[in-house]
């Protein structure tokens, strides 16, 4: 696609006098996309190479946590010189949104994934799926044994025998999963649950590890970090496992991985490009064979990565990306219980 734009030293279309000529029309370089990643850096660069091959326009990626991302663009408003912002979970696009700063995204590129996975305002994108799990190591706990909610983690047998990351971005909707299911009240009590009972971490990847080397029974974590860590030191030498929640649980709430473009992008025809990309079939395959990124894709048709259970054999609870909202109530919940 070719992109054009007055340069600032751009020849007079015309002169005074006989002998007019049509000064010369030049084609412009195609800009230079930023965005503001709190996607994982390895998915972030695939793409990115893959994007910049195909159309010539370069990405500029300033990368952090997402809730952290979120706020930054809040406080930078109408001067924030982010073009999109490609972010893990859900709520953060939300918050975005609820503050009216993101650009509606065009319908055919929301057409290429479910409705149910990007925003009911049409201006952020689903792109990409991943399932709560609870990792286990069989030489400590075999699966039989394990809780049939993720609820129960919070019951006084389990003292001492799970790990979770409270800090990590990917906890915060499934607290707020917690609160739509039971309630707010009864979201608290099953955090301070957790506290009681709960070997406390950084961030999924320290949680993997821990019940990895046997270090704790079970831990709450993302499927990603699991398969990346499978994928790491080989299948036939991983001494833990993965549980899939059954039944509607609230442990096998499915994260939507998304994007969106700022409406003060002063490049939006190549941010939308950049979406329409990501999504496309091509792109969606690429990223369901790839050995790097272990989500799902949600384009129609394409298949996730052989190791992971099918996307159509997952139970979820019954919960939507609109009731996740955007995290500000979980991250209270969590103080209130004493886990931030």
């Amino acid at each position: 696609m070719l992109f054009i734009r007055p340069g600032r030293h751009a020849l007079l279309a015309a002169t005074i006098g006989f002998g007019l000529h049509a000064a010369p029309v030049f084609a412009a370089d195609p800009p230079t996309l930023t965005l503001y990643a709190a996607q994982h850096q390895q998915l972030v660069d695939l793409v990115n190479a893959a994007f910049t091959k195909e159309t010539g326009i370069k990405v500029r990626v300033h990368k952090g946590e997402a809730p952290e991302i979120a706020s930054q663009i809040l406080k930078e408003g109408a001067h924030s010189p982010a073009d999109i912002f490609f972010t893990e979970n859900s709520p953060e696009l939300t918050l975005l949104d609820e503050h009216k700063l993101l650009a509606p995204v065009d319908h055919a590129t929301l057409a290429a994934v479910p409705a149910a996975d990007s925003a009911p305002t049409g201006n952020w994108l689903g792109i990409l799926a991943r399932e709560n799990v609870l990792a286990f190591n069989p030489a400590l706990i075999t699966e039989d044994k394990l809780p049939p909610s993720l609820l129960d983690l919070a019951k006084p047998e389990w003292k001492g025998r799970v790990a979770i990351a409270p800090a990590d971005a990917d906890f915060l909707p499934l607290v707020r999963a917690v609160a739509v299911l039971k309630g707010k009240p009864a979201a608290v009590e099953w955090l301070r649950g957790l506290k009681r009972n709960a070997q406390v971490f950084d961030d999924d990847e320290a949680v993997v590890a821990a019940v990895e080397r046997g270090a704790v029974a079970t831990g709450v974590i993302n499927n990603y970090y699991w398969a990346r860590m499978v994928a790491e030191v080989g299948a036939d030498k991983a001494k833990s496992k993965i549980h899939h929640f059954s039944g509607g649980d609230v442990g096998a709430l499915i994260n939507i991985s998304g994007a969106g473009i700022l409406k003060t992008s002063p490049n939006q025809a190549a941010a939308q490009r950049y979406l329409a990309f990501i999504v496309s079939k091509p792109m969606q395959e690429v990223l369901g064979k790839s050995d790097i990124d272990f989500e799902y894709p949600l384009a129609a048709g394409v298949a996730a990565h052989p190791s992971l259970k099918p996307l159509d054999q997952l139970q979820p609870p019954a919960v939507s990306v609109s009731q996740l909202g955007d995290d500000r109530e979980s991250a209270q919940m969590l103080r209130t219980a004493g886990l931030l």
